[in-house]
């Protein structure tokens, strides 16, 4: 479990613990986790900053010695960087994709060598109802998570001949710590063009945040359940509001595929016939 010190990382220990599994519950700050998650027998607290592979590379290890295996990888860890495009820095750009995006590769490029040794083993992403739907101020976040959607979607059929099955979970507002100082950064203002709309939009979310209508509590015990499966869904769209947006950006696609259906279909190669007739073997010989 990365990401578990605090927010959905926290809820889903819990809830694994209650479970009966073993956990292996990794962040930045191990006294942060222990503190959220008291002392179990078959709990091990572990740093790891999912931006650094040594990191990665070094809780795996811990974890195999402890338990001598690894079923199930739960890349949780994440932060959110907000604002319009053109006002959020390069530098905070990559940091969002160097946290939600390849944090988890990382964690998963350590781990996969233990599943494929083992020829099984389950790699839940979470992903985000903003890896499905883009929108305005979420252009960092919604890049890094549209990512961790074709890379899950890809990593699946790669793996699925090894044992090895894959779960995206997406989301939507849940009650969780993401909305707050701690984990959202919000870019500089920089553009008079934005800044009525930034102003309402920090404004909205800040309203929101603490009152999501989502449980956490609730989600993390369906994922324990879902990972016992024999057949984990491939994906899990989480909440009524994820439901919904997920289903109308579905309806949306198909529109626009069907938009321009007739054209799109007229855009193949035709074969060409030959510009000059071949010359028989008898015609080029007397040539």
């Amino acid at each position: 479990m990365t990401g578990a010190g605090r927010g959905m990382g926290v809820n889903i220990s819990k809830a694994a613990l209650a479970a009966g599994h073993a956990v292996v519950a990794t962040g930045r700050s191990p006294e942060r986790i222990k503190s959220a998650l008291g002392i179990h027998d078959d709990l091990l607290v572990v740093k790891l900053d999912v931006t650094n592979p040594g990191d990665a590379k070094d809780a795996t290890r811990a974890a195999v010695q402890r338990f001598g295996r690894i079923d199930v990888l739960v890349n949780n860890a994440g932060n959110f960087y907000a604002r319009f495009f053109e006002e959020i820095a390069p530098e905070e750009f990559r940091a969002q994709v160097e946290t939600t995006m390849f944090g988890p590769m990382n964690v998963a490029r350590a781990v996969l060598p233990v599943m494929r040794a083992q020829r099984s083993g389950l790699i839940v992403a979470i992903s985000s109802t903003a890896g499905v739907v883009g929108q305005e101020f979420c252009t960092a976040y919604s890049a890094s998570k549209f990512g961790v959607e074709g890379w899950i979607e890809s990593l699946t059929p790669e793996v699925a001949p090894l044992g090895i099955q894959t779960m995206l979970v997406e989301p939507g507002f849940f009650r969780t710590e993401l909305l707050t100082p701690e984990s959202t950064i919000y870019a500089k203002p920089s553009i008079d063009d934005y800044a009525e709309r930034s102003e309402h939009t920090v404004a909205a979310w800040n309203n929101t945040n603490g009152k999501q209508g989502g449980d956490p509590a609730k989600l993390a015990e369906a994922l324990v359940y879902l990972a016992s499966l024999d057949e984990p869904p491939l994906r899990l769209v989480a909440g009524a509001d994820a439901v919904a947006a997920v289903k109308k950006k579905a309806d949306e696609l198909i529109s626009q595929a069907d938009a321009y259906g007739e054209l799109s279909g007229n855009l193949a190669l035709e074969d060409e016939p030959p510009k000059t007739k071949p010359l028989s073997q008898a015609a080029a010989l007397r040539g």
